[in-house]
């Protein structure tokens, strides 16, 4: 299976054709087997940010803590929403 790297792409496609709101989404868990799943999406404005913090948000796995506290301020801060849900493994 060909490894897919994420990209801008579909977003830079989806904005020429009008859209603003886009959700980005992630999800960490082990499964439903061993523990709950989460999952969030969240809105950025369109603009680019000045300091490239928007480059750095890729996969929350791939961040050490210290980068996912400071992306999770940032992102609650300059987001138009965020919605985050946790599913039990029951």
């Amino acid at each position: 299976m060909k490894k897919v790297s994420p990209s801008l792409k579909e977003e830079v496609s989806l904005r020429k054709q009008g859209f603003y709101f886009i959700a980005g989404i992630d999800e960490a868990g082990r499964g439903p087997l061993a523990g709950p799943v989460v999952a969030a999406a969240v809105i950025l404005p369109a603009y680019r940010s000045r300091n490239g913090w928007r480059r750095k948000i890729n996969d929350s796995k791939k961040l050490t803590e210290h980068q996912r506290l400071t992306l999770y301020s940032i992102i609650k801060r300059e987001a138009l929403a965020v919605g985050v849900g946790i599913i039990p493994p029951h």
